[in-house]
């Protein structure tokens, strides 16, 4: 390895970004995805993340930051990660299969109304996509982020078409989305300005 390389990864990333800086619908997706965030979490919902491998980076972040804080000391907004649980996941896994341990989580912990963002930097796998089911039949809203031909678009109520065909610099852009949404929400919910 030598400069060149990890300055055509870093350039890589950089042009990612401003694909995503530069398309108006990604923008505009981000910002209603945000204030239907926000409004799911002011009317006592809560919002569930699910990804896998490093999607579930980004999808744990996202919940912490809402569950916890972003900027400012308040009180915690409702968020979990459907994969924070190795013991669900191993046991309903042992039961039921792999493929179905996100729809079982979300089923135990989702009610209508409620959200559930799916995050995939790739190929949806059926876990996502099965989870995504059974929140579209239970009256929960339906949000992914993914690059485009990943599976999920069809399943959501909002999508946002975000990354590319390298998964690290798909992860990249992702987290970034992810705290920009986490603090627009944060903003909302506590009447901050953004």
């Amino acid at each position: 390895m030598d400069n060149i390389y990890i300055k055509e990864k870093i350039i890589k990333s950089f042009r990612q970004l401003e694909e995503i800086f530069s398309d108006d619908a990604i923008i505009f997706t981000i910002d209603i995805v945000s204030k239907e965030m926000a409004t799911t979490l002011k009317n006592g919902g809560k919002v569930l993340f699910c990804g896998t491998g490093p999607s579930s980076i980004v999808a744990q972040n996202m919940a912490d930051s809402l569950s916890g804080k972003i900027l400012d000391d308040r009180p915690p907004l409702h968020a979990a990660a459907l994969h924070s649980s190795p013991t669900f996941l191993s046991g309903i896994s042992a039961e039921y299969g792999f493929d179905e341990a996100f729809a079982r989580m979300a089923l135990a912990m989702g009610s209508p109304g409620d959200m559930l963002l799916a995050i995939c930097g790739s190929k949806a796998p059926t876990s996502v996509l099965n989870a995504l089911s059974m929140a579209n039949n239970m009256g929960m809203k339906t949000i992914g982020m993914s690059p485009s031909g990943s599976g999920i678009e069809s399943r959501c109520g909002e999508h946002i078409e975000a990354g590319s065909e390298d998964p690290q610099r798909c992860q990249e852009s992702h987290l970034l989305i992810g705290n920009i949404i986490c603090e627009i929400v944060e903003s909302i919910a506590y009447k901050k300005s953004v």
